[in-house]
């Protein structure tokens, strides 16, 4: 059961909780059933402010304030390689408390329901209720974090032109990576209010590794309290998982990196309750890799390199009685480098 917990909090972790949460945590949880070990404004859009907004920084900023403080109602679709799903979302700010309930439309039915920070993944099929924090930064809209602080020593940022995207109006800007450990993005953000219409990840040659993008979306107004009741009716039988996690600041003295991460930061490290896996996330402003570690069997098998899907690598390896993972939104050889740097101090 071990390596399925770890499973979930990777997956959740790496994509703040929220639309990733239920669609990879559910597909590890069949995978490991087949005998596999896989790891602003109070009401509405807020006003351009002239000058400020012309800036690609000022625009980074808009773009991570409008996923949290501005209400929408829209479809958006995720697209990577030959797999794609169509999500509803609902997102209302009021009274500084933040309220949103995602569906995803296509295949297993998977509903999120997010309260403030706590969030709420409930898998019908599956029975089970998977419970966590959404993090510095939630599912599309929400891919940017609240600060980019040390990001433009890592990537270019760029103002492109304006395009349309879902019927409205939307900036372009994208960000070149400065070498080849990190993706580069190219973002849309609505012009009156920033929100993130449309994002890419993009590999070394400029081809789109994975897509978010709305079909639709009302941005701004009311939203009626029933667009977020939970539509799943969730029994006293199912099971619940708890992925949540307890800082394990002391442990940053065991464990380090032989050599450095260009770029990267350590920002956090945390003993999960569910699954006992210590967590160590190191950022570059924009992406971030996670490194898991916990027990391991003397006849446990690493799995090496793999795709975690869309622009997630992942890396595993058994060492000295531990199990290693990272994995992140950044190229597979960074995933390796991190992993196989780790080490016991």
């Amino acid at each position: 059961m071990a390596g399925i917990r770890l499973t979930v909090v990777a997956r959740m972790w790496l994509f703040a909780g929220l639309y990733a949460l239920c669609g990879l945590s559910l597909a590890n949880q069949t995978v490991a059933e087949n005998g596999r070990r896989s790891t602003a404004a109070e009401n509405g859009p807020s006003a351009v402010v002239p000058g400020a907004a012309a800036e690609p920084l000022a625009w980074l900023d808009r773009i991570a304030e409008a996923s949290q403080r501005v209400n929408y109602v829209g479809t958006f679709s995720y697209q990577a390689g030959g797999h794609a799903e169509t999500s509803r979302i609902v997102h209302r700010y009021a009274r500084g408390k933040k309220n949103e309930r995602l569906e995803v439309l296509d295949g297993s039915p998977r509903e999120v329901i997010r309260q403030n920070e706590q969030v709420r993944c409930v898998l019908p099929e599956k029975r089970t209720v998977i419970i966590g924090q959404s993090g510095a930064r939630s599912g599309f809209p929400g891919r940017l974090p609240q600060s980019h602080v040390g990001l433009t020593g890592n990537y270019r940022v760029r103002l492109k032109e304006i395009e349309r995207v879902a019927g409205h109006e939307a900036q372009k800007l994208v960000l070149e990576p400065r070498d080849e450990l990190r993706f580069g993005h190219a973002l849309w953000a609505e012009l009156q209010s920033g929100l993130l219409l449309k994002s890419q990840v993009l590999d070394a040659k400029g081809e789109v590794i994975e897509q978010f993008t709305f079909s639709d979306v009302r941005i701004g107004g009311e939203i009626d309290d029933g667009l977020l009741v939970p539509r799943v009716k969730v029994d006293a039988d199912w099971h619940t998982v708890d992925v949540g996690g307890d800082d394990e600041a002391q442990s940053a003295n065991r464990w380090g990196l032989k050599e450095p991460l260009p770029g990267f930061t350590l920002t956090t490290v945390m003993r999960h309750r569910n699954g006992g896996a210590l967590q160590m996330v190191f950022s570059d402003g924009l992406a971030a890799i996670s490194i898991f570690i916990e027990s391991a069997d003397a006849k446990d098998e690493a799995r090496g390199a793999y795709s975690g899907g869309g622009a997630v690598n992942v890396f595993e390896r058994v060492t000295d009685g531990y199990r290693i993972t990272a994995l992140g939104e950044v190229p597979a050889l960074l995933v390796q480098r991190a992993a196989e740097a780790i080490e016991a101090l």
